[in-house]
């Protein structure tokens, strides 16, 4: 049953289309920082629909009037920010006056906040897709991933803060990868061929410096059930990349990466629902892995249209229904990005 309904917000009346569950089936869910992430939320949506679940799509921004993804919800308001101390409460009170269920966070920033406020959530019968602390604050620290990936044993980078390098405390040799410790989005990053350059590197944060490996690029989703179990690994090689995202990219099959990410997903212990890590791969077909992310990756369109719906499994475990999350995807599938528009 479609019905037509409107709405009225910063942006006007909106009229929306939106198809009832015919089989009783609803859900409340929030796109936390949801900026441009349109296609995720269209991704959602898709789900919903194949599911015959009835979507309530919320979204939440800093400044939502000028957040696309915010304009495409059903509703939108304005939030902290994410690293602000009244972030938490206004999530808190914001989802249980409208019975939101299930967040998915979008952006680095918020994802130790929500981590460590799961249980508060859940309290309101809100489930937060995020995996626990230990793993977010893993990822979001450049050092501490690589740590971690060395304690793994896992092929990566060989890695040093600034003060450990200045102060004679590893063997690493220049020229090297400057990067804010808790940078994303390729933030800040820059080659650095001699000393000096390293100490002009801004002091307002800590940066890291990491051996450049040479090679080809990919990124490598991962899907995370509610127990921890690694469920699917999409690799897909990022061929043309803008401001840190992937702009043209084509997923594959590859035994090396697919080794790697199965090693990988089992030393993390707490992960759940979407991550991703990026790798590069030597002339010899060896991957070594530089980054993880806890979070949706920019080029989950890709992973989703090659036929491993995060979205769906996500709903699917969120609404007890039974599970279908597996790793039977296309590879071969060429995504070539473009830019869109929303019009208000």
């Amino acid at each position: 049953m479609t019905v037509f309904t409107t709405k009225e917000g910063s942006a006007g009346v909106v009229t929306e289309i939106r198809r009832r569950s015919p089989n009783g089936r609803s859900l409340r869910m929030m796109l936390s920082s949801a900026g441009r992430r349109v296609s995720l939320m269209r991704s959602f949506r898709q789900s919903a629909e194949f599911l015959g679940v009835d979507l309530t799509m919320f979204a939440c921004d800093l400044t939502p009037e000028w957040s696309p993804a915010c304009i495409e919800a059903d509703m939108a308001f304005a939030a902290p920010s994410a690293e602000s101390d009244e972030f938490i409460p206004a999530m808190l009170e914001k989802c249980e006056r409208e019975g939101v269920e299930l967040i998915v966070p979008t952006i680095d920033t918020e994802l130790i906040a929500y981590s460590e406020a799961k249980d508060r959530f859940a309290a309101i019968n809100c489930h937060i897709a995020v995996s626990d602390a230990s793993v977010v604050h893993m990822a979001r620290d450049k050092l501490a991933t690589a740590r971690f990936l060395t304690a793994a044993g896992i092929p990566s980078p060989r890695t040093a803060s600034v003060n450990e390098f200045l102060a004679n405390k590893t063997d690493l040799n220049l020229p090297l990868l400057a990067k804010p410790r808790h940078g994303s989005s390729s933030r800040g990053i820059a080659m650095v061929h001699n000393r000096s350059q390293i100490m002009t590197i801004d002091a307002t944060e800590p940066y890291i410096l990491q051996e450049f490996l040479h090679g080809r690029e990919f990124t490598v989703s991962l899907y995370f059930d509610q127990e921890g179990q690694m469920k699917c690994a999409v690799p897909h090689e990022r061929l043309r990349v803008r401001s840190g995202e992937v702009e043209k990219g084509v997923t594959l099959r590859d035994p090396m990466l697919r080794d790697l990410a199965y090693k990988l997903g089992s030393a993390l212990k707490g992960a759940c629902g979407a991550m991703c890590f990026q790798a590069r791969m030597d002339d010899r077909g060896n991957p070594s892995i530089f980054e993880i992310n806890a979070r949706f990756g920019g080029g989950y369109p890709l992973v989703h249209q090659a036929g491993a719906r995060f979205t769906l499994w996500m709903l699917e475990e969120r609404l007890g229904m039974p599970h279908t999350a597996n790793d039977d995807w296309q590879k071969d599938v060429l995504m070539l990005r473009f830019d869109d528009a929303v019009f208000v």
